[in-house]
C-alpha cells in the first residue's frame, strides 16, 4: 500500500519564480542611474565643457628654443616694502652667496635646466612700464600693515593694458606688527579678496612674517622658490612671440678716450650685453629700440659664452667633448651672473671696475707699515705716476725673475725699426742649412750672459726636454690628432708616420733637435690639409652673401681659380715644393669634383631654342606611378603610362633621349614609330577621363607619401571608417593646426641642420636663449654720464612696419580712476610696444557710421576713437596713456588705456562748424545774406547748401552776388524777419599735428606742457579776450501790433470762430465799489483769538527750552559712565598683558627678533 501510494508534487514557490524570471540582461537599472539632481547635473556638464573649451586657443608657434633663456622675475612693490630684503634672501637661497647692494638683472642657477633672473623694478613709472612689457613672473609684494598702494595699483593696470604674464603672486610683508592674531587673520582674508579682484579668482597670496638677520626665515623662502621652480610655461604673448628683445646685464662705454678727450659730449659707442629672448635676432642691420634712448641700428652683434649655464649644457659641452659631466648640483656648482651688483667688493659699473674693500684703502705711496697686496700695490704705483712707461726712474719689471727695465735701448739700424706694418706671414725653416731661424722681430731686454746664468722660470722650458717628451707621445700615439704646444719650438714632429722623414735621415743627426720638427712640412701639411675643393655648395652659399667681394671675384674664388693665380705667381723653381699643378688635377677639378658639369652653352641655346624639342622635353616630365595595379598596357598611346611591374627597365614612356650626347634610347618599335613622325590617333572621351582620374590618383598618393599626417592619420581613417569623411571631429581640426605647426618646425629645423654655423647665422639670426654682445653707436654722452644700474634697460627689435610713422587710429577710454577728462590736442604719453613717446591725439566719435565727428572731450564712462601721429604698430596691440610720470602727482597717474584698430596715412575727421549770417533785404520767400562768407569763391562752394534760421524757417543758398562781395541770395520756405540769424552747419576736416617726441627718460627728458603750466612756471597772467568775457545780455521786451482781421473776412467767419471783442467799461461794478468793515462781536471775537494763539505759542517755546536742558543733563551722565567704562578696560588689558607677558617671555637660547617698525 505504501509502494503505490505517490504525493502530489509541490508548487513552485513565489521566491524560485522570482529568481528564475529576474535574470540579468545586462542593461542598467533606469532607477538606479536616475538623476537626483538635474539642475547639479546641468551645471557640471557645463563646468567640464568650459574646462575643456578653454585650453583651445588658437594654436600658437612654439617659439621656445632648446636652451631656454632665464624665466625673468620682477620685485614690483612701493618703497619700504622690502623688495631688496626679498631679493638678498634669494640670492641667499640660491647662491649661497650675500651681496650688499643687488642691482641690475642678477642670474642664478636652480635647477639641472632651469635659471632664473631677479630685477628689482624701481619706484619710477618709466621702469613699471618696461618691467611690465618683459616680465615672465611677477612678485607683487603689499605691505600688509597698510595696504594696497598707488604704485601696485598702477602696475596692474599697465599689466592688463599691455598683456598680463600668466604668473603674478601677491607677497604680504611687515605682518610682525600685527599684534592680535584675529586683526592679521583679517587683513590677509581682506588682502587677498581684494588681490582676487584684481587678478583672477584663486590667486596665490604667500605670507613673509619678519626680518632675521637682514632676511626673511629661510623656511618662507624656500616654500617661495620651491614654487618658482615647478612653475609651467605659460602661454606666450602675441607681442614677445613675435619680436626679439633682450635684457641688458652689462654695459661698457668702449667709445675711443681720444674722441672723449676732444670732445666730452661727444656721441659714444656702447656695448650691452645679456639674453637674447623672444624670436631671433637678425645678423646685420637689426633696427632695435632702447626704452627710454631711442631707435637705433645695431653696429655689430656677436655671441658670447654663456656666464652662467645649467648642468644640463654643461653636460652636454662635457659630452660632446668627450668628458664626464656630474649629474647634480653641488653647493659648490651654484652659480650666479650679477656684473652691475657688488659681488664680494667687486662691482663692474659702466667703463670702470670698482673695487671695494672694509679696512679701506691707503693711497699714500710713502705710507709705512701698510699691508697691501700685489694687485693693489701695482694700482697704487699706477695712480701716483704721471710719466710714461719708458721715463720711469726706478723702471718697470715684467716678469718675477726679471730686472727692471728703466729705460729704451739705442736704436740701430738693424733694430731700429721693430714694428710691423702687416700682418705675420709664416716662414718655413731650410732643411739644408744647420743655421738656426732669424729673429722675427723681437728685442731683449737682457745680454746673453744673462740669459745663460738663467732663472727658476726659465730653466723649466728646456727646448731639448720638450721636444723629447713629445716626440715619445707622438710616437705612442700615431693616429691620433695634431699635438699642440705652446710655441713652436715645442713641439716635437707634426705627424706621427715614421718613413715621411726618410730622405733626411742622414742630415738629421748633425742638425739641432729643435728643428727636427721641421723636416719635410711641406709634404706633411699638403698631406695633412689639402686644399680646399672648389665647386662646393657651402662655399657658394658663402660667397653670396659676402658683400666685400663682387660676383666675379666671389665665382673665381668658388671655383678656385683665385688660388690657382695666387699660387702660380708664389711657385718657385724648387725640388721640394707641393703647390705645382699638372693637367691631370685640373681635369679632375674640371669633371670630379665639379657639383654642376660643364656645358656647351652655345650648342645648349640653338638646340632649345627649337618648340619642338621644348615640347618634347615637357613630355619628359612624368612622375612615377604610385598606383599599386599595373594597368599601363591598355594605354600605349597616352602620355602618361607610368610604371609596369613585369617589365622593371622600362622608365616612364620607355624612349628617352640624352640632352648631353644627342644619343637615342628605347625600344625598336618605338623608334620606328618615332621615325616614321605620323601623328597618335586621337584619344576617346573616356580615355581622356581615365587618363585624368589615374593622374589625379597619382597626386594623392605623392601627398601622402609627403604628408603623413594628412589622410592617412591614425584619426582620418577613423573618420573614414566612421563615415565622417567630410567633417572634423570635436579636437580634430584644433590637432590639425598643431601637427601642420610643428612639421613646419621640424622641416624648418633639419633645413637649418644642414647648414655651418655661420651661414646660418646670417639666414636665421641669433636664436633665443644665447648670450651675446650688442654695439651701438650715435649714443648721446648724456647716456654714459646719467647711467643708473637701478633702471632696467631693454632692447626690443622693431619689424619693418614699426620703423614707419603715420597717423594711428585707437579705441581709448578714460581710466575711472584718472581725476580728469581727456581734452582734445593736449600732450598724452603713450605707451605702445616697445616705445614711449608724446603726441597729441583727437578725439572723435561715429556718427550713424557715416562719419567721425571730433569730440573736444573724451567721455565720462565710454570709449571713443583716438588718432595721433606716432610710429605704426600692428592692430589688437594694447597701450596705455599718461599725462605725467613725475611722483610729484598725488593722484593715479595712469589717464587712459586702449588697443590699436588701424595704422593708415590718411585720417577723416570732421569737426561741426556753424557761419552765421544777417539778412538785409527780405522779398516774400527769397532774401539777401551778409557777413557769412567773405568772397564770392567761397559762396561758390557752399551752392545748394541748407541753412535754417534760429525760428527754425529752413532755406538753401542760391547764388552770390556781385556786388558787395561776399554777398549772396538765398531762398526760405517762408518769410523771414529782419531780426532773424541765418546759420549753415558744416563739417570742417582736421588732421592731428604730426608731434612726436620720444620720452628718452636714461638722458633727460622735458616733456610737453600745458600752456597753463607754462603761464604758471613763468608766472604769466593769463590773457583776457574781449570776446570771450562774459557780459549781461538785456534783451529789449519786444511789443507786436495787434492782430486785425477785416471786417469782410470776420463777417464770413462761422460763428464759433468770429471774434468778440469787448469795450472796457467806464463805470465801477458792484464788487469794486463795495468795502468790508468789522464791526461789534465779530471784532472782539478776532481779538479773543489773536490773545489766545499768543499764549500758545510762548508755551510751546518754555516747554522746548526745558527739554533741552534735561537731555543736556543725560547726555553728561552717558559721557561719565563711557569713561568709567573704558578706564576699567585699560586697567583690565594692562594686568592681562603684565601677567601673560612674563609666560611669553624669551627663552635662553633663542634671540628676539629686534626692534619693531613703529
Amino acid at each position: 500500500m505504501a509502494d503505490v501510494q505517490a504525493h502530489k508534487p509541490h508548487r513552485a514557490s513565489k521566491k524560485s519564480k522570482e529568481k528564475t524570471g529576474s535574470k540579468h540582461t545586462g542593461e542598467k537599472n533606469p532607477k538606479a542611474f536616475a538623476f537626483s539632481n538635474p539642475g547639479k547635473l546641468a551645471r557640471q556638464a557645463a563646468r567640464s565643457h568650459d574646462i575643456k573649451e578653454k585650453r583651445l586657443h588658437v594654436p600658437a608657434i612654439d617659439r621656445v628654443p632648446d636652451e631656454p633663456p632665464p624665466r625673468l622675475v620682477a620685485i614690483v612693490g612701493p618703497p619700504g616694502v622690502g623688495k631688496t630684503t626679498l631679493l638678498k634672501s634669494f640670492i641667499r637661497r640660491y647662491a649661497k652667496e650675500t651681496i650688499q647692494d643687488p642691482v641690475g638683472p642678477i642670474t642664478v642657477v636652480t635647477s639641472k635646466k632651469q635659471r632664473l633672473t631677479f630685477i628689482e623694478c624701481a619706484n619710477e613709472l618709466e621702469a613699471m612700464v618696461d618691467i611690465a612689457k618683459v616680465a615672465d613672473i611677477v612678485l607683487l609684494m603689499i605691505d600688509g600693515n597698510f595696504g594696497f598702494e598707488m604704485e601696485t595699483m598702477e602696475f596692474l593696470n599697465v599689466l592688463a593694458a599691455t598683456g598680463m604674464p600668466g604668473n603674478v603672486f601677491g607677497i604680504l610683508t611687515h605682518l610682525d606688527l600685527f599684534r592680535k592674531p584675529q586683526a592679521l587673520k583679517d587683513a590677509k582674508k581682506r588682502l587677498k579678496h581684494r588681490l582676487w579682484s584684481e587678478l583672477y579668482q584663486g590667486a596665490h597670496l604667500f605670507y613673509l612674517s619678519g626680518v632675521l638677520n637682514g632676511r626673511y626665515p629661510d623656511r618662507e623662502i624656500h616654500n617661495l622658490s620651491r614654487f618658482l621652480s615647478v612653475m609651467k610655461n605659460p602661454r606666450p604673448l602675441i607681442w614677445r612671440n613675435t619680436h626679439p628683445y633682450s635684457i641688458i646685464d652689462n654695459y661698457r662705454d668702449v667709445t675711443h678716450p681720444t674722441q672723449i678727450e676732444q670732445d666730452d659730449k661727444c656721441d659714444r659707442t656702447i656695448e650691452l650685453s645679456g639674453y637674447l629672448r623672444g624670436t631671433n635676432f637678425s645678423a646685420d642691420g637689426q633696427r632695435v629700440h632702447i626704452a627710454g634712448l631711442g631707435d637705433f641700428t645695431l653696429k655689430e652683434i656677436e655671441q658670447l659664452p654663456d656666464p652662467c649655464p645649467t648642468p644640463a649644457m654643461e653636460q652636454a659641452l662635457a659630452k660632446a667633448a668627450g668628458k664626464t659631466g656630474r649629474r647634480r648640483l653641488d653647493e659648490k656648482d651654484k652659480k650666479l651672473w650679477a656684473p652691475m651688483a657688488d659681488r664680494s667688493g667687486l662691482k663692474i659699473t659702466g667703463d670702470h671696475i670698482v673695487i671695494t674693500r672694509e679696512n679701506g684703502f691707503t693711497f699714500d705711496k710713502d705710507a709705512v707699515g701698510v699691508e697691501r697686496g700685489e694687485g693693489e700695490q701695482l694700482i697704487i704705483d699706477l695712480q701716483s705716476e704721471r710719466r710714461l712707461l719708458g721715463q720711469t726712474d726706478e723702471g718697470v719689471k715684467l716678469f718675477a725673475s726679471g730686472q727692471k727695465i728703466s729705460q729704451l735701448p739705442a736704436e740701430d739700424e738693424d733694430i731700429g725699426n721693430t714694428g710691423r706694418k702687416s700682418r705675420r706671414t709664416a716662414r718655413l725653416a731650410e732643411g739644408e742649412s744647420g743655421n738656426p731661424p732669424e729673429d722675427e722681430g723681437f728685442e731683449s731686454g737682457e745680454d746673453d750672459d744673462e740669459m745663460e746664468d738663467g732663472s727658476d722660470v726659465e730653466s723649466e722650458f728646456n727646448e731639448m726636454k720638450l721636444g723629447n717628451m713629445f716626440k715619445n707621445q707622438v710616437d705612442q700615439d700615431q693616429e691620433d690628432d695634431i699635438a699642440f704646444a705652446d710655441s713652436d719650438s715645442d713641439l716635437g714632429s707634426i705627424s706621427g708616420d715614421e718613413d715621411q722623414g726618410s730622405d733626411f735621415d742622414d742630415e738629421d743627426d748633425e742638425e739641432d733637435p729643435e728643428l727636427k720638427w721641421k723636416d719635410n712640412m711641406m709634404e706633411r701639411a699638403s698631406q695633412l690639409h689639402g686644399r680646399r675643393k672648389p665647386f662646393r655648395a657651402v662655399d657658394l652659399a658663402r660667397y653670396m652673401y659676402d658683400e666685400s667681394m663682387a660676383p666675379t671675384e666671389a665665382i673665381k674664388k668658388w671655383a678656385g681659380q683665385d688660388e690657382e693665380e695666387d699660387i702660380e705667381e708664389d711657385i718657385e723653381e724648387d725640388d721640394e715644393t707641393f703647390f705645382k699643378r699638372t693637367g691631370k688635377e685640373d681635369r679632375e677639378d674640371s669633371w670630379e669634383d665639379r657639383m654642376i658639369p660643364k656645358f656647351d652653352y652655345e650648342q645648349l641655346e640653338a638646340k632649345w631654342s627649337d618648340k619642338d624639342a621644348v615640347e618634347a622635353l615637357r613630355n619628359k616630365f612624368a612622375t612615377a606611378n604610385l598606383l599599386d595595379e599595373a594597368d599601363g598596357e591598355g594605354e600605349g598611346g597616352s602620355d602618361f603610362e607610368g610604371l609596369d611591374d613585369e617589365d622593371e627597365d622600362d622608365e616612364g614612356d620607355g624612349a628617352f633621349e640624352d640632352l648631353e650626347t644627342g644619343e637615342k634610347h628605347g625600344d625598336d618599335g618605338d623608334g620606328e614609330e618615332e621615325g616614321d613622325e605620323e601623328e597618335p590617333p586621337a584619344e576617346s572621351l573616356e580615355a581622356e577621363r581615365e587618363k585624368n582620374a589615374r593622374r589625379k590618383e597619382e597626386l594623392k598618393l605623392r601627398f601622402e607619401e609627403e604628408d603623413r599626417e594628412g589622410f592617412k592619420n591614425d584619426k582620418a581613417i577613423a573618420r573614414r571608417e566612421g563615415g565622417n569623411d567630410e567633417e572634423f571631429g570635436e579636437d580634430d581640426w584644433y590637432d590639425a593646426q598643431k601637427a601642420m605647426i610643428q612639421k613646419q618646425l621640424d622641416i624648418n629645423k633639419a633645413e637649418y641642420e644642414n647648414l655651418d654655423e655661420s651661414q646660418r647665422v646670417a639666414v636665421e639670426g641669433y636664436k633665443a636663449g644665447k648670450y651675446a654682445r650688442m654695439v651701438i653707436e650715435g649714443v648721446p654722452a648724456e647716456f654714459v654720464k646719467n647711467f643708473r644700474p637701478r633702471m632696467p634697460i631693454v632692447v626690443g627689435g622693431l619689424s619693418a612696419t614699426e620703423d614707419r610713422f603715420g597717423f594711428v587710429q585707437v579705441r581709448i577710454k578714460k581710466h575711472r580712476w584718472h581725476k580728469k577728462i581727456l581734452k582734445t590736442g593736449d600732450p598724452l604719453i603713450f605707451s605702445l610696444g616697445w616705445r614711449r613717446f608724446q603726441s597729441l591725439p583727437i578725439y572723435s566719435i561715429s556718427d550713424s557710421r557715416t562719419r567721425n565727428r571730433m569730440l573736444k572731450y573724451t567721455p565720462e564712462h565710454m570709449h571713443c576713437f583716438g588718432t595721433f601721429y606716432g610710429p605704426l604698430c600692428a592692430p589688437n596691440t594694447g597701450f596705455t596713456c599718461f599725462q605725467s610720470f613725475s611722483s610729484a602727482n598725488p593722484g593715479f597717474r595712469i589717464a587712459a588705456t586702449g588697443t590699436v584698430l588701424s595704422v593708415d596715412e590718411s585720417t577723416e575727421i570732421v569737426k561741426k562748424l556753424k557761419l552765421t549770417g544777417t539778412p538785409y533785404k527780405i522779398f516774400k520767400n527769397t532774401a539777401f545774406i551778409k557777413d557769412m562768407f567773405n568772397s564770392a569763391l567761397e559762396i561758390a562752394k557752399f551752392e545748394g547748401a541748407s541753412i535754417k534760421t534760429v525760428s527754425g524757417i529752413r532755406g538753401q543758398i542760391k547764388r552770390a552776388l556781385a556786388k558787395p562781395d561776399g554777398h549772396f541770395r538765398a531762398t526760405f520756405e517762408d518769410k523771414i524777419l529782419l531780426s532773424d540769424i541765418v546759420f549753415l552747419r558744416a563739417w570742417y576736416p582736421i588732421k592731428p599735428h604730426r608731434f612726436y617726441n620720444p620720452a628718452t627718460n636714461l638722458v633727460g627728458w622735458q616733456s610737453m606742457r600745458l600752456t597753463g603750466e607754462v603761464r604758471r612756471d613763468q608766472n604769466m597772467a593769463t590773457p583776457l579776450d574781449k570776446n570771450s568775457a562774459y557780459r549781461k545780455i538785456e534783451r529789449e521786451t519786444r511789443r507786436f501790433n495787434p492782430l486785425r482781421v477785416p471786417r469782410a473776412l470776420a463777417a464770413e467767419l462761422p460763428f464759433k470762430s468770429q471774434i468778440i471783442q469787448t469795450k472796457k467799461q467806464k463805470k465801477e461794478t458792484y464788487m469794486q465799489k463795495r468795502a468790508v468793515v468789522v464791526r461789534g462781536e465779530e471784532k472782539k471775537a478776532r481779538d479773543l483769538m489773536q490773545k489766545l494763539t499768543t499764549i500758545r505759542k510762548e508755551v510751546v517755546e518754555k516747554r522746548k527750552a526745558k527739554k533741552a536742558e534735561q537731555h543736556e543733563k543725560y547726555r553728561k551722565r552717558l559721557e561719565e559712565a563711557e569713561e568709567r567704562i573704558q578706564s576699567k578696560e585699560k586697567k583690565e588689558k594692562k594686568a592681562y598683558w603684565e601677567r601673560e607677558g612674563k609666560k611669553r617671555g624669551p627663552s635662553g637660547d633663542q634671540g628676539g627678533g629686534g626692534k619693531r617698525r613703529r
